[in-house]
């Protein structure tokens, strides 16, 4: 799984040729979600101060992850997006 981005432990990641519809995927320690890109709704479980950093960097990075979901889907590289600083 393609790492994107990392910040503060959690780390952002992609899958190639995933299913529909678009989304990314975090992982926290032992926890682990995934977000919808269009909406940013939550499946499965991330600590409430995790999900709001990866929720806040979501908001910032939304049409960049939206062009790796393209790029990944094209089994194309994916690009680096920053961190939450």
């Amino acid at each position: 799984m393609p790492e994107i981005s990392r910040f503060l432990g959690i780390v952002i990641a992609m899958y190639y040729g995933e299913h529909d519809p678009p989304h990314f995927h975090v992982k926290y320690g032992d926890y682990e979600a995934s977000i919808r890109i269009q909406d940013g709704a939550v499946e499965g479980k991330l600590p409430r101060r995790a999900l709001s950093l990866v929720l806040e960097w979501y908001g910032m990075h939304r049409d960049e992850l939206m062009d790796d979901w393209n790029l990944a889907q094209q089994r194309r590289p994916l690009r680096k997006i920053e961190p939450l600083e």
